[in-house]
């Protein structure tokens, strides 16, 4: 693996890492604290993004594979986080909220699915 690829994913994962903090930031500000809104609006967002670059990169467009990993690897890894969704989903959890966290994690799955299959149909259609 090159240095440049590797430092393309870091600078990715950086920069994906920071607009996960603004957007989620700015969704808790909107909705409040009692449900995590902001990690579910990035993961949702995350995986319409992968699906429209899954579906670009397959159809209309072939960069090159440090823009590919600069795109998905990086910043779509640093933007969406399983983790921050598991850390929410335990919180609920400790709060005695299981029904929310249940809630929560089936939405998330469901829903950040949903969200890349949309993805790529867009892509579809446009591509024709």
């Amino acid at each position: 693996m090159s240095i440049r690829l590797l430092l393309a994913i870091a600078i990715g994962g950086g920069l994906g890492s920071v607009a996960r903090h603004l957007v989620a930031t700015q969704v808790y500000h909107w909705t409040g604290a009692g449900f995590p809104w902001g990690t579910f609006a990035v993961n949702v967002a995350g995986s319409f993004v992968m699906g429209v670059l899954a579906g670009a990169m397959a159809l209309l467009w072939s960069p090159s594979a440090e823009l590919r990993a600069v795109l998905t690897v990086g910043f779509l890894g640093g933007f969406t986080t399983f983790s921050a969704f598991s850390m929410d989903a335990m919180l609920l959890i400790e709060r005695g909220r299981t029904d929310l966290a249940l809630g929560y994690m089936a939405g998330s799955v469901v829903v950040a699915l949903g969200a890349l299959f949309a993805g790529l149909r867009l892509v579809r259609a446009v591509a024709g």
